[in-house]
């Protein structure tokens, strides 16, 4: 099992992608802290790992809240935990035909945007203090390209998350902290979904897909699996001589 004897915190884990995670990594062996606000969900999908032999544990956590971290932290400190892999899995959709609705650019921008960041913030501090671990935070393609039917705040949103990982990446790698991100395309509609729900509209954004069907989250799952475990250690660790009188780590 890939994730043996880790403990791994998933936001927005009560459903989707989040969830999919949340069942993967038990399955791999981690004790998984399924974070959300959907506590009904989040409550129901820990029982139903922990009765199919699987560890986990559900905490309410606004990812907006400050506070909530902080009470986050200190229940993995209290609890002798070492944090070993962070999930910025939460956040919200913004296909509304008002594009220019200054609300929903505010409203993703601190989900999507400052929700990373807190996580980031919190969890890396703690990494730091148990000698490393591993970052992933769920961005999009929507990070990478301009779509029409997208406001235009829930791109700078996923942008910032793609390029606050990059900066992450080279700021921690040295400390035993790698951080990654993942750009799923289309997936099903979020619960947060307006106009990309609506049936007919995704059969016109499935045009533009190549395999013409839509991401499946078990997929998403296996690549933040990937990404999370040693698998993608690279060389840390390693010291490497390179030109320039480098050593990689």
């Amino acid at each position: 099992m890939r994730m043996k004897n880790k403990t791994t915190l998933i936001t927005g884990a009560s459903n989707g992608m989040g969830a999919a995670e949340a069942k993967l990594f038990a399955n791999e062996g981690s004790h998984v802290i399924l974070a959300d606000i959907q506590d009904d969900l989040g409550e129901k999908l820990t029982e139903e790992i922990n009765q199919s032999g699987g560890s986990a544990e559900y905490f309410h956590l606004d990812v907006t809240d400050e506070s909530n971290w902080e009470k986050m932290i200190l229940h993995i400190r209290e609890r002798s935990m070492k944090l070993d892999v962070l999930v910025n899995n939460a956040g919200i959709s913004a296909s509304s035909p008002d594009l220019l609705n200054i609300d929903i650019f505010d409203n993703v921008m601190k989900v999507n945007t400052r929700g990373v960041f807190l996580g980031m913030k919190y969890c890396i501090g703690a990494m730091l203090e148990t000698g490393g671990g591993s970052v992933v935070n769920i961005s999009s393609i929507s990070g990478i390209i301009g779509q029409s039917y997208v406001h235009m705040g829930y791109s700078g949103s996923k942008g910032a998350v793609r390029l606050m990982t990059k900066s992450a990446a080279v700021q921690y790698a040295e400390s035993g902290i790698r951080v990654n991100s993942i750009h799923p395309g289309v997936m099903p509609p979020m619960t947060t979904s307006e106009m990309t729900a609506d049936p007919e509209f995704r059969k016109i954004m499935l045009e533009d897909v190549p395999m013409n069907r839509v991401g499946l989250v078990e997929e998403v799952a296996n690549a933040v699996l990937f990404l999370a475990s040693d698998d993608a250690s690279y060389i840390t660790g390693a010291e490497l001589p390179v030109d320039g009188g480098l050593t990689a780590r």
